[in-house]
């Protein structure tokens, strides 16, 4: 049955398929990760990095912010699909020319809310990229992949032994205080099987 329904009520329907979405197209994974779980473990991390930043370094960052940046950093992925790391970033022409197809996807997606809803949605899926929130927020993808090299080598997948370490150099590099924290505290616990969670 087809349904007359106005593309300004289609947001959440294309939200919905980030679930296809599978990351890591390129390598070997002993468990496919997609986009929407992806972003749900982004949202948790730049939420811990923002509440890090103000409880631990006596920071203003705004934690729902940084979570809501993070929630809606791939929804574009459902209109473009997700461009694997080594193409997206091969060179500047490259990168350039992503980024502006995602700019495009961005509107596109936009266009699927009604008009009184765009605005409000649009402060969390155009970020201001300028803010701290947003820095955190990208750390917080970074930390997300560095997970996901630790569960896959976990499982004796040696595929992701480089990603691992490029991953890592890429986020000391940042130096973020909350990132530090975050790897000193909380990511070792990450290497451990459930029983040795639970003692």
């Amino acid at each position: 049955m087809l349904y007359n329904i106005p593309m300004s009520y289609k947001f959440f329907a294309y939200l919905d398929r980030m679930k296809y979405i599978r990351r890591w197209q390129l390598m070997r994974s002993v468990r496919d990760e997609n986009i929407m779980e992806h972003s749900q473990q982004v949202a948790m991390f730049a939420h811990a990095l923002a509440v890090i930043n103000n409880k631990v370094f006596g920071g203003t960052a705004s934690a729902d912010r940084a979570a809501l940046y993070a929630m809606y950093h791939e929804c574009s992925e459902v209109m473009t699909g997700d461009l694997p790391t080594p193409i997206k970033y091969y060179n500047n022409s490259i990168t350039g020319a992503f980024k502006q197809i995602e700019e495009l996807a961005t509107d596109k997606l936009l266009e699927t809310l009604p008009e009184e809803l765009r605005e409000e949605f649009g402060v969390s899926v155009k970020p201001d990229t300028l803010s701290y929130e947003y820095k955190l927020m990208k750390a917080a993808d970074r930390l997300s992949a560095y997970v996901k090299c630790l569960e896959e080598l976990r499982c004796g997948n040696a595929e992701f032994t480089s990603a691992k370490k490029s991953i890592e150099d890429d986020l000391r590099s940042r130096n973020i205080p909350e990132v530090e924290y975050f790897f000193e505290k909380f990511i070792p616990a990450f290497s451990l099987t459930l029983d040795e969670l639970e003692d």
